[in-house]
């Protein structure tokens, strides 16, 4: 037992004999991977499907790694991810004009091991967490309005309806990969400035979403607005929710839209990112 010691000690010492510690600040771009389909294309002749991952965009990083020895470091980080638009309906059919997007607006973390493979290149590898954020819908639709929807404001045929709204999902606490490699150049001896690839590997399962906005206003067929705010987040229309909860099992006669089955969206990403980092000095001289 007193060997033990003796060695844990010995092995904690030449540990902070060495003990590096540095921070990086930087900033990237990232193409979707492993894509899923979003939505659809519709239009008279055709209806495409759309594809794509909401961890495309462009991302903020800030980490802390602390090297143990000469190769093996301990990497933490936090990011910001500002997604890219992707289209999940574009519909246009006479009658019904619909264009709506999404983007991912997200916060996660990183917990990896770090790896130089000389003192310039290196390596990390390990968890990636999202701990906060959503994917935003922004929606626009025009429906030409049926002769019972005119009649209580004695609109004339042709008439339309405009609705805009936003809607935010949430995701279950998701566990992914992140993996990276990358160069430093060095720029004096505590400053140096990075490049590196790296790889995101998640997916979100949804849990919940709620409306931010919404809000309907009604046009003659020559563009002029009657009625303004016919429908708003305190008087939906039929078919709407301001909350809906997402689950893996339904009912096949099932008409709450509070109620909707759960689905998988993916944040998986490949990106570039540049950046600076500061080199602390050792706990102790060599």
């Amino acid at each position: 037992m007193k060997q033990r010691v003796i060695l844990l000690v010995g092995i904690l010492i030449s540990t902070m004999s060495y003990a590096q510690f540095e921070i990086s600040a930087g900033t990237g771009y990232a193409i979707g991977s492993a894509e899923m389909k979003l939505g659809t294309e519709t239009t008279t002749t055709s209806v495409e499907n759309t594809y794509g991952s909401y961890g495309e965009g462009v991302n903020f990083q800030l980490r802390g790694t602390y090297f143990f020895n000469e190769k093996v470091g301990l990497d933490v980080g936090v990011g910001y991810l500002n997604g890219a638009d992707h289209t999940i309906n574009k519909t246009t059919v006479p009658g019904v004009d619909v264009d709506a997007i999404a983007r991912g607006r997200a916060y996660g973390a990183t917990v990896a091991v770090a790896y130089k493979f000389t003192d310039n290149f290196y390596g990390r590898a390990g968890a990636l967490l999202k701990i906060a954020g959503k994917t935003e819908a922004v929606v626009f639709s025009s429906t030409l309005m049926s002769e019972a929807e005119r009649e209580p404001y004695s609109l004339p045929e042709g008439s339309y309806s405009e609705t805009n709204y936003t809607e935010d999902f949430h995701g279950k606490f998701p566990l992914g990969f992140v993996g990276a490699l990358g160069y430093k150049f060095p720029i004096d001896n505590n400053f140096s400035i990075y490049v590196e690839a790296e790889y995101y590997g998640i997916s979100l399962k949804r849990k919940d979403s709620e409306l931010q906005e919404f809000n309907t206003n009604l046009f003659t067929p020559d563009g002029n607005m009657v009625a303004e705010s016919v429908f708003t987040l305190d008087n939906l229309p039929p078919g709407y929710s301001k909350k809906t909860t997402y689950v893996d099992e339904l009912r096949n006669d099932n008409t709450d839209p509070s109620k909707k089955l759960s689905q998988k969206v993916p944040y998986s990403s490949f990106g570039v990112n540049v950046g600076i980092t500061y080199k602390f000095k050792k706990a102790a001289k060599q």
